[in-house]
């Protein structure tokens, strides 16, 4: 089985035994943590009230169909991926559905093998983009936004989180909420985020960053900066992060570079 950390599913059909169906492949086969909807009214709501990773919508519900809970999503602000399930494999239904605003689309019947790779390499995508939301530790980070929130005050919800035991921080009293981060410190913790991402499916123990390494992604490897420029902006994140800066939690340094905790 390969690592997927936990992600979200979000399934939404009105067929029990395919809702099942799929969330007991998709938790065996894939790791996933899968909720379930039944119809458009029910999936809409989950869908806007919790993070998810990963939408499944069948396009005909029984309430309103698939398209139009496709199209409420996005308007709504969703940026995730949705992959739609249909039964209808004709060329105009599946432009019907990206036109929708859909990521992607399968037609039953399918190999669970195939929706499993199109999700992982959807969800990646995802993850590299700046429409992302990214948890780490008890915030969600939007890179698109420059911004830290914790998480239940930005609508992110995990029932589990990642990392070794990172306890709550709490930021000062008169820290703004949410906590605005500059240009290089969201491409330092992006770059931290999907290393420790990538680390943890690969099973590697493993996930230290060197400073020449950041140093060269964020600022190019021919800029006239040294390391102490780095440490300087991970300084500054650490007071933005941590519950005490001076003993991070989150932002680890080890021998050589930088860990992060997610």
């Amino acid at each position: 089985m390969e690592m997927t950390d936990g992600k979200r599913v979000l399934i939404i059909d009105d067929d029990p035994a395919f809702r099942q169906m799929l969330n007991e492949q998709l938790t065996e086969l894939g790791g996933y943590q899968c909720e379930v909807a039944p119809d458009g009214a029910t999936g809409l709501k989950m869908a806007l009230d919790q993070h998810v990773d990963v939408v499944l919508l069948d396009t005909d519900l029984p309430d309103f169909g698939g398209l139009a809970v496709c199209r409420q999503l996005r308007a709504q602000g969703m940026m995730a991926p949705i992959i739609m399930v249909s039964a209808n494999d004709s060329e105009k239904s599946i432009i019907s559905s990206l036109d929708a605003g859909a990521t992607d689309c399968v037609v039953k019947p399918f190999k669970i093998g195939v929706l499993l790779a199109r999700m992982r390499a959807h969800i990646r995508q995802f993850a590299h983009s700046d429409d992302a939301v990214l948890v780490i530790g008890p915030f969600a980070f939007r890179p698109g936004a420059k911004t830290l929130m914790f998480e239940e005050d930005s609508g992110v919800s995990h029932h589990k989180v990642q990392g070794q035991g990172v306890p709550r921080v709490t930021l000062g009293r008169d820290a703004p909420r949410p906590v605005r981060l500059t240009d290089k410190e969201v491409q330092i913790l992006k770059y931290l985020y999907l290393h420790a991402q990538d680390s943890a499916k690969n099973g590697s123990v493993h996930n230290v960053v060197g400073r020449e390494e950041l140093l060269g992604e964020v600022w190019g490897y021919n800029a006239a900066v040294t390391t102490h420029t780095l440490e300087t902006h991970v300084y500054r994140l650490r007071q933005k992060m941590e519950r005490d800066p001076g003993h991070a939690e989150i932002l680890v340094t080890e021998p050589g570079g930088y860990r992060l905790n997610l």
